[in-house]
């Protein structure tokens, strides 16, 4: 009994001491305000789940050798071409594709201003004009001519950059992997630089400037139409293994007709980017803008509306009722092995046997014709 009393005691000590730890710990969470994750020891309710946004996969085509950037410079136009399309859904491909006259060749714009850029290096060198000094970008070195900025770049820098390539291409593995990290700000500084600085060796760094853009560029033969087949057997692929819901033409040939046709037939979106406004491309595909309305940001303006059409039009085909003559077939044949598997003689039997069931009585106590004609007469 004892032993029973002192058991009862050392439980109720115990009971108390944690009914004080609670009660301050209750205290404690009342008076101190601690940020809880939802759903997560909070009493708030846990916040409905947002709807996810689903956006299309969108592929920009480039021919260049019918629409290639003259009046804009090459890296600007491939941006803003980017930033423009990106409202229409995620740009997850940019191929551009050209032959090597394209490459080659030097717009007029871009020849003007070599002209004018030599005539005032020939002024600098007379000392007609005095201009600010010319900045060097990679060393921060100062010139009063532009003609000793240039041989200074030639002379220094551009060795660095050729010994940096030599060291790159000769080491193997680890150490290649190694060189690349360690030269990697200081060859992109030297491209930076060099693009201001040095001429482009062969036409206007236009494959360089699409590359630095973002863009896939690739050069192809120079039989006539050859970019055009290959533009078009990339766009086919494309379409075959179903990456894309919007595809970009950026040209003003008539031979993508069939493509862009192909491609609304499998209910992909389409979009045109050329300066012909009543060209056959723009006829045909959903939406058509020039190059004015790219760079100027109409496009982008209208991309919510185009986006709206494409999404009710969605809907409706959703709605309509396509006859399909093979799942038709599949489902009259069905049909036609249930009803020929069906007992029609033991319904039959069991209807009789119902029959029999109701009238069980004997055969002296059924009633005959003539009383049931005299009952309903009466």
């Amino acid at each position: 009994m004892v032993v029973f009393l002192k058991f009862c005691n050392l439980f109720c000590t115990t009971q108390l001491k944690t009914l004080r730890i609670l009660n301050t710990v209750t205290l404690s969470s009342r008076f101190c305000h601690f940020e809880s994750k939802p759903g997560f020891n909070s009493w708030d309710p846990p916040s409905p789940l947002t709807p996810k946004i689903i956006k299309n996969n969108v592929a920009i085509f480039w021919d260049l050798d019918n629409k290639p950037p003259n009046s804009f410079p090459p890296y600007n136009a491939a941006v803003k071409l980017k930033a423009a399309l990106s409202s229409f859904g995620v740009v997850r491909y940019m191929v551009a594709y050209a032959n090597r006259h394209a490459f080659s060749c030097v717009p007029r714009v871009v020849g003007e201003q070599r002209k004018e850029r030599n005539i005032l290096n020939q002024l600098d060198n007379r000392g007609v004009i005095k201009a600010e000094p010319y900045l060097c970008r990679v060393c921060g070195r100062k010139f009063y001519t532009n003609k000793k900025l240039l041989n200074h770049f030639k002379q220094i820098h551009e060795c660095e950059q050729t010994k940096r390539l030599n060291q790159i291409e000769s080491a193997r593995g680890k150490l290649r992997v190694k060189l690349v990290g360690k030269y990697s700000m200081k060859m992109e500084k030297y491209k930076n630089a060099a693009r201001d600085v040095l001429t482009p060796k062969v036409g206007y760094g236009l494959a360089d400037e699409l590359k630095r853009a973002g863009f896939w560029v690739r050069t192809v033969s120079d039989k006539p139409q050859a970019a055009d087949v290959a533009l078009k057997n990339h766009m086919v692929d494309m379409m075959d293994r179903r990456r894309v819901e919007c595809m970009v033409l950026v040209s003003d040939d008539s031979d993508f007709v069939d493509v862009l046709m192909e491609a609304k037939l499998r209910c992909l979106k389409t979009v045109v980017v050329g300066d012909m406004n009543d060209g056959a491309l723009k006829r045909v595909a959903d939406v058509g803008f020039s190059w004015s309305e790219i760079l100027m940001g109409k496009a982008k303006k209208e991309a919510e509306s185009v986006i709206g059409k494409w999404k009710d039009r969605d809907i409706l085909k959703r709605l309509e009722w396509t006859y399909n003559p093979e799942v038709e077939k599949k489902v009259y044949d069905l049909e036609d092995e249930e009803t020929e598997n069906v007992d029609f003689e033991g319904i039959v039997s069991g209807v009789v046997d119902e029959h029999i069931k109701e009238d069980s009585r004997a055969w002296w106590e059924l009633d005959s014709e003539g009383d049931v004609s005299s009952q309903s007469l009466k």
